[in-house]
């Protein structure tokens, strides 16, 4: 399998400052978006340079008007406990993400339901895609919801990336983005919608990545908390590596 790393995962934004220790990204069409606004340390810190590094972003993100703050670790690297029971007493939030890839020829058969149906979205379902995305992305609030819109559409103008729905009986029921890179195509924000869950419109989905791109690896990042990364090691996915996260969001 070709090195593949966090390094291969597409990033809205771009690096506002860079020093030796992190890069910082921001992301300024889509404020509300934490995983396009942050930190990302290129070692681990210390906590003198965390904390330094955490006033330098607060008071960044404060002039835009943001009311978060969100740290990336290293690959494969584990905290100090220093550092860790610091952030536990500071109140962030901690979690991981985990990297898995696979070829095609290795991802199971999927038995290809009648009532399901997979569609690229063109100018004649986008209008339809936009609302599905809006709807799901209501749940993380309405500024990030009409935020995300803008970036759905400038995803459906770059060439590099492939937009797709799930129809079950007709009826939109699902959705996944795909960046597609010279050696690698990542599968991002693969989504079900509850009613439809349990009837293999996920993995449907994936096939039709796989079928679409069979020379090329898959690769996705599942939160280490979640359990679709359970579902990922089931299909023959190959664990690649994990990476720390925080959060802190501010009230004020």
């Amino acid at each position: 399998m070709q090195n593949i790393t966090f390094e291969n995962i597409s990033i809205p934004g771009h690096v506002e400052f860079e020093n030796k220790l992190y890069r910082h990204y921001h992301y300024p069409k889509m404020l509300s978006m934490y995983d396009s606004n942050f930190i990302e340390f290129k070692v681990v810190p210390s906590l003198f340079e965390f904390k330094e590094a955490a006033i330098y972003l607060r008071e960044f993100h404060l002039k835009k008007g943001q009311t978060h703050v969100k740290f990336y670790f290293p690959d494969n690297e584990k905290l100090n406990e220093k550092l860790i029971n610091y952030l536990k007493e500071a109140d962030y939030e901690y979690g991981y993400n985990e990297l898995y890839a696979i070829h095609p020829n290795d991802f199971p058969i999927v038995d290809k339901h009648p009532y399901v149906e997979i569609k690229e979205v063109t100018s004649e379902n986008l209008d339809l895609f936009l609302q599905l995305q809006y709807e799901q992305d209501l749940k993380f609030g309405e500024e990030f919801a009409k935020e995300k819109v803008g970036l759905h559409k400038q995803h459906f103008k770059d060439p590099s990336v492939l937009q797709l729905m799930a129809f079950y009986k007709g009826a939109p029921a699902g959705s996944v983005d795909i960046f597609i890179r010279e050696n690698t195509v990542e599968i991002d924000s693969l989504n079900v919608l509850v009613d439809h869950q349990r009837k293999g419109i996920g993995g449907r989905l994936q096939q039709y990545v796989m079928e679409r791109f069979p020379s090329k690896m898959v690769i996705l990042v599942a939160d280490g908390d979640d359990t679709p990364r359970e579902m990922y090691r089931k299909q023959n996915y190959t664990y690649l590596g994990f990476k720390y996260e925080i959060q802190k969001i501010y009230q004020e």
